[in-house]
C-alpha cells in the first residue's frame, strides 16, 4: 500500500477536495520533489505551504504514522529536515531527532486507482497489465525497452566490476569466470562460477597445447574426477587416464577442487550436462580462441562467431558423461559410411561455422568414426553460441567499455544485441501474447529484466507499463 502512497503523491493522483493537516491547517502541494530511491527520506526538495507558510525540505510516506516509530526516524538526523509526513491514517503524533513535531496530513487515493493497483498485486496472470498494452503507443513500448536493455547491462556490469576486484583487474580471468557463469546455461551458473573461480590463468597457460591435459584439470578442479562417485562400470579408460593426470597436476599446482555436489543434473538433457560444457570449455581454450583480448578487437557478430568453433575430444563424440555413451533416443540420420547421432542440439560445421538445419554434413571427424557407432554434434549450436553472447561477451565488452569511456565500444555491444535473434522462452512468449513481440536479443533482454526486477516483485508502479495501466483509471 505505500508504494501505491508514493505513486499517488509522485503524480497527484490525490482527491482535490481542501486540504489540512491533522491539525486542521490549510495545506497546499505546490511541487511533490524528487523521488529518492536510497536510503533516506522518500522525497527531497519538496515545496508546500501550510497555514500560508511556505515551506521547503523533505517528505516521508508511511501507510501509518506509527510507522514513523517502527522505522527508527525519530532518532535519525536525517529525517530533521522533513516537512511534512504523509501518511494514509495518522493513528498517533511524530517528532524527529531535533524534537519538533510533523505536521501530517491524510492522504486519501481515489478508489478506482487502488483498485487499478489491487488488480495489479493480485491478478495470477502474467503480465497483470497485458489488457492495456495494446494500446501504448510504439514508440514509448520501444523506448521503454531499451532502457530496460540498458539496465539490465549495468546490472550484469556490476557483477563483473565485483569479479574484476577480485582478479586486481585482471581482464582476461573475468571474462573466462564470466564465460563459465554463462556456460552454466541457467541451472549450473552458480557451479561453473565457483568452478572457473579456482583456475589459475598461469596453471591452465602451462598445458595449453595439451588437450587431454586441460580436460584433466578442468574435471578434476569440478570435483568430478573421484572415482568414489562412480559405478565400477563407469570408470571407463577415458576416466582412469583423466584421474591420474589430474592426481599428478593437483599435487604440481598445490589446488583444490570444488564439491561435486554443486553441481545440478536434475531435469537437464544431456547436451547440458556439466561433463559435456566442461568438455567444450576445454576445447574451446585450447582451440586458443578464449581471449578476451581477441573478442573485443572483433568488429562484427560474424568474426566474433569464428572464436567460439572448436572440436573437443572424440571420447565426448559418444558419451555424455563418464561410461554414460549416447542412447538410442537421440535422433539419427544416415551416412554412406556410418550413422552419426546428433543429440537433441542444432550443430555447426567445424569448418565453415554454418548452421546445419538437417544435421547432414560430411567432415573429417567422420574418418575417426566406427561404422555403425552412435555418436553426437559436440560442437555449440548457433543458439547456444547466441545465449553465450548475450549473457558472457557482449556484458564483458559493454563492462569494459565503460571502464574506459569508450563510447564506441558500447554502442557496439548494444548493436550486436540487436542483431542476435531474439532468445526463446515462456517470458517473451507471454509477453508476444499480450501484443509486445520481442524483435531481437536486445528485446528480449529487456523483458527478462522487466519480468524479474518487476513483475515478479509487484514493482510495477516503477514500470512505465504499469504506469500507463495506472493512468487507463480515471481519477
Amino acid at each position: 500500500m505505500e508504494a501505491l502512497l508514493h505513486y499517488a503523491w509522485q503524480h497527484r493522483f490525490f482527491l482535490p477536495e481542501p486540504m489540512r493537516t491533522t491539525d486542521g491547517l490549510p495545506l497546499e502541494i505546490i511541487d511533490t520533489g524528487l523521488h529518492n530511491h536510497d536510503a533516506g527520506p522518500d522525497f527531497f526538495n519538496a515545496k508546500i505551504k501550510i497555514d500560508g507558510q511556505l515551506w521547503v525540505g523533505n517528505v516521508e510516506i508511511h501507510d501509518r504514522s506509527s510507522d514513523w516509530y517502527r522505522h527508527g526516524h525519530e532518532t535519525d538526523e536525517n529525517y530533521n529536515n522533513v516537512v511534512l509526513h504523509v501518511v494514509r491514517m495518522a493513528d498517533c503524533p511524530v517528532e524527529t531527532a531535533s524534537g519538533r513535531t510533523l505536521p501530517q496530513w491524510e492522504m486519501a487515493v481515489p478508489e478506482r486507482l487502488t483498485a487499478q493497483f489491487q488488480a495489479l498485486c493480485t491478478d495470477p496472470h502474467y503480465p497483470a497489465c497485458r489488457e492495456t498494452i495494446g494500446n501504448i503507443e510504439p514508440f514509448a513500448q520501444k523506448s521503454w525497452l531499451c532502457a530496460l536493455t540498458v539496465e539490465r547491462l549495468e546490472q550484469k556490469t556490476e557483477r563483473i566490476a565485483h569479479w574484476l576486484r577480485e582478479t586486481a583487474g585482471d581482464w582476461e580471468r573475468t571474462f573466462f569466470i564470466t564465460l563459465a557463469r554463462a556456460f552454466g546455461f541457467g541451472k549450473n551458473a552458480e557451479a561453473f562460477q565457483l568452478w572457473a573461480a579456482t583456475l589459475d590463468p598461469q596453471h591452465m597457460a602451462k598445458h595449453r597445447d595439451d588437450a587431454f591435459q586441460i580436460e584433466a584439470l578442468f574435471f578434476g578442479q569440478a570435483g568430478l574426477l573421484d572415482p568414489a562417485l562412480l559405478q565400477p562400470t563407469q570408470r571407463d579408460e577415458h576416466f582412469c587416464r583423466l584421474e591420474k593426470e589430474y592426481h599428478f597436476l593437483r599435487q604440481k599446482f598445490i589446488i583444490s577442487p570444488i564439491s561435486p555436489t554443486e553441481w545440478r543434473f536434475l531435469r537437464l538433457r544431456p547436451q547440458n550436462f556439466p561433463h559435456v560444457r566442461l568438455a567444450q570449455m576445454a576445447a574451446l581454450y585450447v582451440s586458443g580462441h578464449l581471449s578476451f583480448a581477441a573478442v573485443r578487437e572483433c568488429e562484427a557478430l560474424d568474426e566474433l562467431r569464428k572464436h567460439f568453433i572448436f572440436n573437443t575430444l572424440p571420447y565426448w563424440e559418444t558419451h555424455y558423461s563418464f561410461g554414460e555413451k549416447v542412447g538410442k533416443s537421440a535422433k539419427t540420420i544416415d551416412n554412406p559410411k556410418t550413422t552419426i547421432e546428433l543429440k537433441n542440439a542444432d550443430s555447426i560445421d567445424s569448418d565453415t561455422g554454418k548452421e546445419e538445419k538437417n544435421g547432414t554434413t560430411t567432415s573429417a571427424a567422420e574418418k575417426r568414426i566406427r561404422p555403425n557407432e552412435k555418436r553426437r554434434a559436440t560442437c555449440l549450436s548457433r543458439t547456444s553460441i547466441d545465449l553465450l553472447f548475450i549473457n558472457a561477451v557482449i556484458p564483458t565488452l559493454f563492462a569494459y567499455a565503460r571502464a574506459h569511456h569508450d563510447d564506441e565500444r558500447a554502442e557496439r555491444a548494444l548493436e550486436w544485441l540487436e542483431q542476435l535473434r531474439p532468445e526463446s522462452n515462456a517470458t517473451v512468449r507471454a509477453w508476444q501474447e499480450a501484443g509486445i513481440t520481442a524483435r531481437h536479443a536486445a528485446d528480449s533482454q529487456a523483458l527478462l529484466q522487466l519480468k524479474q526486477h518487476y513483475c515478479d516483485r509487484k514493482d510495477c508502479l516503477r514500470c512505465r507499463f504499469g504506469a500507463y495501466f495506472m493512468q487507463a483509471a480515471p481519477r
